[in-house]
């Protein structure tokens, strides 16, 4: 088989991968409600260096017109106690919106997580048969390796809720 053949397959099948999961992401994209688009706006830009630039000019001039630096311009909150008080409600509501955007994210983690274990499961399950189907011939070949005993093991399927339970025995140890 020719190389460029290969690589042009490849080139394909990357392709055609790429472009179904950027239809996916454009799909939950559109699907997304109004409250989930405005909370992602409020997150992107208050994680901008224009939301710091702004909150600094604000702060700072809000700040140094209450020293009374400023000559001619009389100092409004010369305790700071409004200037407090709309950060502690500023705060309350970004971290509001971040938490919202978080959860969102880490569900699509999960779903994708989901799919990488289906994936690899299905993996591990053509690999398991593939490899049967090599050592039954390297047994009909008379292939001495294919008597090894350790060879039995690997042709059993992975049970994932056993892998599971295993992990969990040695976390708990």
């Amino acid at each position: 088989m020719d190389k460029r053949t290969d690589h042009s397959e490849m080139a394909q099948i990357v392709d055609r991968n790429i472009r179904a999961l950027l239809k996916k992401r454009q799909q939950e994209e559109a699907s997304k409600s109004f409250q989930d688009r405005l909370a992602d706006a409020i997150t992107r830009f208050t994680g901008s260096m224009t939301f710091v630039f702004l909150h600094f000019l604000l702060f700072g001039g809000w700040i140094v017109i209450n020293l009374g630096w400023i000559p001619g311009i009389r100092p409004f909150d010369k305790s700071f106690v409004i200037l407090a008080m709309i950060a502690s409600v500023e705060a309350i509501f970004l971290s509001t919106f971040i938490l919202i955007s978080q959860n969102r994210m880490q569900a699509l983690a999960d779903k994708r997580a989901d799919l990488d274990l289906q994936v690899s499961l299905l993996a591990e399950h053509e690999i398991t048969r593939m490899f049967l189907l090599v050592k039954q011939m390297a047994h009909k070949m008379g292939i001495e390796e294919s008597q090894d005993p350790e060879l039995e093991e690997l042709l059993k399927d992975v049970k994932p809720e056993q892998v599971l339970a295993r992990i969990e025995e040695h976390q708990q140890k």
